[in-house]
């Protein structure tokens, strides 16, 4: 098993100890799983997976009588204790009434505290961090597919583990499927393998649970350079190749800036248009959303943001959920320095007014408490904890230690901090202690620690934030007011070179209800209902809707149908949902649109259509 860079620094620093994950029945201060064995059968016909999986355990506690393992609906056969020469010996087991959100705790009792565990089990069809997917329901429409989604507490739904991001583990894996479908995980994957139904990946990096990934299907794959791929059906795989063909140039940029990339290669998924989700940086395969496959590269930046996920996120991991934004927060940042590096800083800028522009615009009708980096311990569900905010306030928080502290210094400093907790699980009071010894005090004069501590756990946005300046996105500010004002008509709106970003500003900065004969003469003069570009889709029917455009009824639907997503489908829900005859359609527009829905799509439109969803 050979260790790519960064291996050593794994070993020199060992994981931390933490609080209790309140969204785990894990016990790692007990036992804790160091490496996974998997072997699983994929089978379509059932829409399960079936096999085993052996856990090596490294005992803590001496007197500890009992394994605790999280699962969500798996159907378990047996447990067994696995010595040193293979030998199975039963083991009894209880699995706990279920939980709505944790699932079912499994109690394993193990006082002789085996060096491994093997439990037999199967997956069930609905399980939440699976979707199965008929022939219909993929763009070539010939074979099924699947595809998992673990972030954030799902693993536990298609293997029974320590599901906590604390807890990191080697796995390697068997993975046996019908003839003619390529399977793949979060491993290194062989884009020669023949499609022969056997497949074997090893993980040799230490990942936490929510990084491990499963697809298979009918996946065809171009190679996009030395140590990079494009995997998608194959009508897709040409035109994904086309978009992502800077991914090498993405990779040696990122080096540059923040050090070796651990994983050996990084090859994308492009997944059927059912991914909840814009991306997953799952380790060595990306799984991406066909929603970015504009043709032009304006949403490259998913790739930018979901492969700086290999130094933050990935080789550096939130320890727990409350503390998503050294996740979420240092990708953004990272994300833009790639895309600015690679594309610009003009499109870096424009991206960055984007969010943050967005956030100014939403966080006050947040909770107090949501409104922090790290919030109080609140009750809410792991998949609650990704927000406007781990993102784009905490890239703003970096942006801010970048202008202060200037972009070499600060470089170099996040060179450091990657290298320095390789492979490891850290708290954001991990974080700020290292922040504190090697950036404030070795630098004293350009932020005070209460500066640093008030973006971290005060709310709301520091009044003196940074914000990048854009000519263009001025430009619009100034048309859009004079639209709207009656002084510059639809058609000379000068909009024919804008990108994806300048729409998307354009339209996020009209009225939530404008006027609808500003609607029509947008539409009469730009043509946007029906856009293939789902960013700016999204955007056009929710604002039309509202503005009671029933012209656009019929296209906004067919979005809503043919898009997965959550963030660029529920918007238009929403829409919707705000009259009672809108309410009425969408809910006829959802029972025909339901079945190409990922489980978490479905959950969060169908919470929209009985009233109970919040967001605005």
């Amino acid at each position: 098993m050979r260790l790519l860079p960064y291996a050593a620094l794994a070993i020199a620093f060992p994981g931390m100890a933490f609080a209790a994950d309140p969204h785990s029945y894990a016990q790692p201060d007990v036992v804790k799983v160091t490496h996974l064995d998997l072997a699983l059968k994929v089978d379509f016909a059932k829409r399960e997976l079936a096999g085993d999986a052996t856990l090596k355990l490294d005992w803590k506690d001496a007197g500890a009588k009992a394994l605790v393992l999280d699962t969500r609906d798996l159907k378990i056969a047996h447990v067994d204790a696995i010595d040193a020469s293979g030998k199975a010996t039963p083991l009894t087991y209880t699995l706990a009434a279920r939980d709505k959100e944790l699932g079912s705790k499994l109690t394993i009792a193990a006082p002789a505290h085996p060096a491994s565990v093997r439990i037999t089990y199967t997956t069930v069809p609905a399980a939440s961090g699976l979707q199965w997917l008929t022939p219909e329901q993929t763009a070539d429409k010939k074979q099924p597919f699947m595809f998992s989604q673990s972030e954030s507490i799902h693993a536990r739904s298609w293997v029974p583990l320590q599901d906590s991001p604390a807890i990191r583990f080697t796995y390697d894996a068997h993975v046996t499927a019908p003839k003619d479908v390529r399977v793949v995980m979060s491993a290194i994957n062989d884009a020669k393998h023949p499609l022969d139904g056997d497949f074997k990946f090893d993980q040799p990096h230490p990942i936490p649970s929510y990084l491990l990934a499963i697809a298979a299907g009918d996946i065809a794959v171009k190679e996009t350079g030395p140590r990079s791929a494009v995997y998608a059906e194959p009508s897709v795989v040409g035109k994904a190749a086309h978009e992502f063909e800077d991914t090498e140039k993405l990779i040696a940029t990122t080096e540059q800036l923040y050090g070796p990339y651990a994983w050996g290669r990084y090859d994308i998924l492009v997944l059927p248009p059912s991914f909840p989700f814009g991306g997953m940086e799952n380790p060595n395969m990306t799984f991406a959303t066909p929603t970015v496959l504009v043709g032009d590269k304006s949403l490259v930046s998913l790739v930018s943001h979901e492969l700086a996920h290999s130094w933050s996120g990935n080789l550096v991991t939130s320890a727990a959920w409350r503390d998503i934004w050294l996740n979420e927060g240092f990708t953004t940042y990272v994300q833009g320095r790639i895309t600015e590096a690679v594309y610009g800083k003009a499109l870096a800028d424009e991206e960055a007014l984007l969010s943050a522009r967005e956030l100014e615009k939403t966080i006050g009708d947040m909770p107090a408490n949501t409104q922090k980096l790290t919030p109080d311990p609140r009750g809410v569900g792991a998949d609650d904890s990704l927000s406007s905010v781990a993102y784009d306030k905490g890239s703003w928080f970096l942006r801010t230690l970048e202008q202060r502290f200037g972009r070499e210094t600060f470089d170099a400093y996040l060179k450091g901090y990657f290298a320095h907790f390789a492979f490891q699980s850290i708290d954001t009071d991990t974080m700020f202690a290292y922040l504190k010894a090697n950036l404030l005090d070795k630098y004293p004069g350009k932020m005070s620690e209460a500066e640093a501590r008030a973006w971290i756990w005060q709310p709301g946005i520091p009044k003196d934030a940074p914000l990048p300046t854009s000519p263009r996105f001025d430009s619009i500010d100034q048309q859009r007011t004079a639209f709207l004002a009656g002084k510059l008509d639809a058609a000379k709106i000068d909009a024919k070179g804008w990108n994806t970003q300048e729409w998307m500003y354009f339209l996020d900065r009209l009225p939530d209800v404008a006027p609808l004969d500003k609607i029509k003469a947008i539409d009469a003069a730009w043509h946007l209902t029906g856009t293939p570009n789902a960013e700016i889709g999204m955007r056009w029917y929710a604002h039309a809707i509202a503005a009671g455009d029933k012209d656009v009824w019929t296209a906004a639907a067919e979005h809503m149908t043919r898009i997965g997503r959550l963030y660029l489908t529920t918007p238009v829900y929403r829409a919707f949902a705000r009259t009672p005859e809108g309410l009425a359609y969408a809910k006829q527009a959802y029972a025909k649109a339901k079945a190409g829905y990922h489980p978490m799509t479905q959950q969060a439109v169908e919470s929209i259509l009985a009233g109970k969803s919040k967001k605005k």
